[in-house]
């Protein structure tokens, strides 16, 4: 008996091997997907022409983060117990500051599931880690009894890890559907008129954070010279990156009557080679 199981053991030990694998496998398939809900369940940005670098960032941040961390930021971020709130960064008091522009999705569950949940993300941490750091310490992989215990414990942490992964997932789709409804919503032009263009519903500009003066500011970083841009270059530079920015859509006739409205914009005339020309700059504080 003790021979035949000698010569059964590599292949127990095979079998763990295979059984440890799988579940490693899922592991990572839980992370990835643990990953897109904390990336992508909150954004905010100082404009909502910052969104796209601020989600690249985010992104980018939490590819490096632990399991552990992300599930510390997830719970009371996206799944919660309690009223879902705006962030508190989503706000600014300051009337020459741009609009800030908030997007937060959260799963809201009542207190006794709340704690389930929070239990069951801190228990694959924990399955997690002994799967990873400390599963031959638990498991004696060099007998034969030892290797069928490790196969039994491993085939209940894959049931367990699917399980949990089946919920990531059914989140995951509800927060797709309302991306895409929120992306949906971003296409009108509504919404670009109010959150873009900074044109609120009675005609009125919020030119500190429209969307033609961040195009003049973004084309003076490209085209200024000792100080100054000239407005004619500023204005094919725009047209041809940004040519939905158009003087009419925020009432102007041209583009030096956007200029001349904007308070953070200086509009300045210069006689150069004998020909007048218009140039412009950012508003410098005082």
């Amino acid at each position: 008996m003790t021979s035949l199981n000698y010569e059964d053991l590599p292949q127990l030990q095979q079998e763990v091997q295979r059984l440890l694998g799988r579940c490693m496998l899922r592991l990572q398939q839980y992370e990835r997907v643990i990953k897109v809900l904390v990336a992508h369940h909150s954004l905010s940005a100082g404009s909502i022409h910052d969104l796209e670098r601020v989600r690249t960032a985010r992104i980018d941040g939490t590819a490096r983060k632990t399991l552990g961390s992300l599930v510390g930021e997830i719970i009371g971020s996206y799944v919660v117990a309690d009223e879902i709130r705006p962030p508190e960064d989503a706000m600014t008091d300051s009337p020459e500051a741009p609009d800030w522009f908030a997007m937060h999705m959260a799963v809201r569950l009542p207190d006794t599931d709340f704690a389930r949940v929070e239990c069951e993300l801190r228990e694959m941490v924990d399955l997690r880690n002994d799967l990873v750091h400390h599963f031959i310490d638990q498991h004696d992989i060099g007998s034969s009894d030892g290797c069928r215990a490790a196969q039994d414990a491993l085939v209940a942490a894959y049931s367990s890890i699917d399980q949990h992964l089946a919920q990531l997932r059914e989140w995951a789709e509800d927060m797709q559907n309302l991306r895409l409804a929120a992306a949906e919503a971003m296409q009108t032009q509504a919404f670009r008129d109010c959150f873009i263009n900074e044109i609120s519903s009675d005609g009125t500009v919020n030119w500190f954070a429209s969307g033609i003066v961040s195009a003049l500011r973004e084309a003076f970083e490209v085209l200024a010279a000792d100080g100054w841009a000239r407005l004619a270059e500023a204005e094919k530079w725009i047209t041809a990156r940004h040519p939905e920015q158009l003087p009419t859509t925020y009432g102007c006739q041209n583009w030096r009557q956007v200029v001349h409205k904007a308070p953070n914009l200086q509009l300045r005339y210069f006689v150069i080679d004998g020909e007048r020309s218009v140039f412009y700059r950012p508003q410098t504080s005082p």
